[in-house]
């Protein structure tokens, strides 16, 4: 009997040994790598352990709960919270019990019509990234890093061109230390979402590559404000391309100026540029800008009117549209003072 008892006492040591040991190595378990979490508010001490167990914060849910239980730490705060490398469970325990979030989060808005320079200039004045959009923006899309450049739109276009035209307009949420590699994945997955398959089927209807529309819409963007108006001068530009005429865009002076102004000047229109459209047949060789959904549609789906010509008036921005030429110099002498 007393040998029995013996051998359950020992069962017992080992056991507990055992559980010891288990629980030891978990509770001193060190994050490998420095490591982003959000916990939601309201979440579970269930659901949080399971979020911390797939981030690889923890190594076992059980013996976190464990350790709640014990040091009796029976409400986690909700936020955004950076890990680093080496943090153990007491120390991420510490943390979300105090709440002490790290507030690691903020917004990049890259607006309709801003090109290269302008987005890598707001980003480096507002210090929104850890590093200089500078050389990716300049590399050309066949020569970027595999996983940038890993997307079909991306293949179509031709082969010594810039990202200009992909950056999709929008309000990115990044954390404090993004790179650009980060923002550029974010607006690339946007903009292969955004121009979908509706759209791409359209643009193939009409024999267009997803990069002719881009270089129309960028166009559109910078000449008139609402989608209607888009609409109608994006008539008024495929017609002229269809029959031989230059499209004498303003928008791409503008670019080749770096000004935008009321009336060119005739010599503004002889500037040698490939981008001069007053010179040179068809569209430019590539977007002018990053253009938003509505100039994307407004280029993929035109207007058809007896306009010909058209203007904005300074004051109000207004377009004001001519079937003839005369018409058009008449607005002209009316509106642009």
């Amino acid at each position: 009997m007393l040998k029995k008892l013996f051998f359950i006492l020992a069962l017992i040591i080992i056991a507990a040994s055992a559980a010891f040991i288990w629980y030891e190595t978990n509770i001193n378990y060190q994050v490998k790598a420095a490591t982003k979490i959000t916990v939601q508010a309201g979440a579970s001490v269930s659901a949080i352990a399971a979020d911390l167990a797939k981030a690889g914060l923890i190594k076992s849910e059980l013996a976190f709960k464990i350790y709640l239980r014990v040091h009796g730490q029976t409400k986690l705060l909700a936020g955004d919270y950076i890990f680093k490398s080496e943090s153990r469970l007491k120390d991420i325990v510490k943390r979300l019990a105090r709440g002490e979030a790290d507030f690691s989060e903020h917004n990049i808005l890259i607006k309709e019509g801003m090109n290269l320079p302008e987005i890598n200039k707001y980003l480096q004045d507002n210090k929104l990234l850890t590093d200089d959009c500078t050389k990716l923006f300049s590399t050309y899309t066949s020569q970027l890093p595999v996983d940038l450049r890993d997307y079909d739109f991306l293949k179509e276009a031709p082969t010594k061109v810039d990202l200009e035209g992909y950056i999709f307009p929008d309000t990115y949420r990044v954390f404090a230390d993004a790179t650009c590699v980060d923002l550029i994945t974010k607006a690339l997955n946007n903009f292969n979402n955004k121009f979908d398959a509706e759209l791409r089927i359209v643009a193939q209807q009409q024999n267009k590559s997803i990069w002719q529309i881009l270089i129309m819409a960028s166009i559109l963007e910078k000449e008139v404000k609402t989608e209607a108006d888009m609409k109608i001068v994006s008539g008024i530009f495929w017609d002229r391309i269809t029959n031989g005429q230059r499209l004498e865009s303003c928008a791409t002076l503008a670019y080749i100026l770096g000004e935008s102004k009321p009336q060119y000047s005739l010599a503004d229109t002889q500037i040698d540029s490939p981008y001069n459209t007053y010179r040179n047949d068809g569209l430019p060789p590539t977007p002018i800008n990053n253009p938003g959904l509505k100039a994307i549609r407004a280029a993929l789906y035109p207007t058809k009117s007896d306009y010909n010509y058209f203007l904005s008036r300074p004051d109000t921005g207004e377009t004001v549209f001519a079937k003839t030429f005369a018409e058009h110099k008449a607005n002209k002498v009316k509106y642009l003072k």
